[in-house]
This record gives structure tokens, C-alpha cells and sequence, in this order.
């Protein structure tokens, strides 16, 4: 390991590659991170498109592998450097499998949706912003609000039937934990948070650890947790 080149983490700010940088201290693999900024319209800058044809962050680049999407980045790093660790165990393996892909695929989307309506009438020209928010306003509990509550209500109802802090029950974070970690950050730091006492507990456990402690330092600009 000593001989390995670093990896790089192509990171952008405010970002969801936060993730990366966890699980990289956690494995401690040696890594550099490579900084960019948003845009003014909080777009990731035209010179990811150099690393990853979609240009978007993270993407990884490690020897002569480039990968890009948080869910693939942390299964490989997970695979590759792991030796045997921050994997689910064999009672916990289906809610891991599960929670690994709930998060990509239907938590953040609807944090997603819940940002873009809330961005609309925010970007929109000043005469036209009243009545924008007046309809985001109204999309965002018709096709945001029910899907939400229902996805914390289910990770509220998951962590207090583990047996741990953890999703998948084990003594340690697994893949759904480093995955689930952003969306539920972003939750915390609203003015009203949704989140559940469950949820709440186990993302206090995520930021007490060091290695995310020296993961947010080398992050830098990082809204939804302190340095």
C-alpha cells in the first residue's frame, strides 16, 4: 500500500463525493483531492467533463480506472481495500442490499425533486415568483411530501430494529451507511428537520467519527456539517 499511487478524488463542492472521502479515510487508502468549484447557478464546472464525459462529481480516478456514481465508487472501494471490513453481516445482508439502493434510487431523487421545486421560484424573473411558489409550493406536497415521510418513516422503523447503530446491524458502517449519509445530512439542517430520533442518533454516530472528522477537513466547503 505504501508503493500504491493515491487516488484521486474528483471533488466538488457541497457535494454528494463527501461521501467518497469518508469511506476513504475509514479504509485509509492514500488519497488527493482535486478541487472544484460550482458554478453561479450551483452547477458542477465545465472541467469535470475532462475527467467523466457527464461531468459530474465524484467521479474517482485510481491507477488506470476512472469511475463515476457514489453507489459504484463506494462498492469498489469497499471491494477492493475493504480486506473484509464495513461489510454487512449475513443476517443484515438484505437490508443492506436494499438501503444501498434505496438511497440512489429513491431517496435522493426525491431530495432532488424537493430542491429543484424549491429553487424554480427562487431563479425565476421577480413578477413571475409569487405565482411560482404559490404552484411549487403545491407540487412539492402533492409529489414530494407523502414520498418523504414515507422513506423516513422507513429508515426510522429500520435503525430501531437494528442491532447496532448501524443499518445492517453490524458492528461497524457498511456501502448503505456511507451512501445514505448526504440525503440524511441535508434533512438535518433544515430549519424544521423531518428527521426521526432514529435517524438523528445514527447521523450524530457518523459525525463523531473521526475519520469523517479528517474526511470533512480535506472536503472543504461542506454546508451540511460542521468542520
Amino acid at each position: 500500500m505504501s508503493a500504491q499511487t493515491p487516488i484521486i478524488v474528483h471533488h466538488l463542492n457541497d457535494s454528494r463525493s463527501q461521501r467518497v472521502l469518508w469511506l476513504l479515510e475509514e479504509l485509509e487508502v492514500p488519497y488527493e483531492v482535486k478541487f472544484y468549484q460550482r458554478t453561479a447557478d450551483y452547477l458542477a464546472p465545465p472541467e469535470l467533463r475532462a475527467v467523466h464525459p457527464l461531468g459530474r462529481s465524484p467521479v474517482i480516478t485510481d491507477g488506470p480506472v476512472t469511475l463515476a456514481e457514489t453507489a459504484a465508487i463506494v462498492e469498489y472501494l469497499i471491494k477492493k481495500y475493504g480486506k473484509g471490513k464495513f461489510v454487512a453481516p449475513e443476517e443484515g445482508e438484505l437490508t443492506e442490499l436494499y438501503f444501498r439502493n434505496f438511497s440512489e434510487g429513491t431517496f435522493l431523487p426525491i431530495l432532488g425533486q424537493q430542491f429543484v421545486f424549491e429553487q424554480v421560484p427562487k431563479k425565476a424573473p421577480f413578477l413571475l415568483r409569487p405565482l411560482l411558489k404559490v404552484v411549487f409550493t403545491g407540487l412539492t406536497k402533492l409529489l414530494v411530501a407523502k414520498p418523504l415521510q414515507g422513506s423516513l418513516d422507513y429508515i426510522e422503523t429500520t435503525l430501531s430494529k437494528s442491532n447496532s447503530t448501524w443499518f445492517a446491524g453490524g458492528p461497524e458502517p457498511t456501502a448503505s451507511d456511507f451512501l445514505l449519509s448526504y440525503g440524511i445530512e441535508t434533512l438535518a439542517v433544515e430549519k424544521d428537520s423531518p428527521l426521526g430520533p432514529k435517524a438523528k442518533a445514527w447521523l450524530a454516530a457518523v459525525q463523531a467519527r473521526p475519520a469523517y472528522k479528517r474526511g470533512l477537513k480535506k472536503g472543504g466547503d461542506y454546508a451540511y456539517a460542521k468542520n
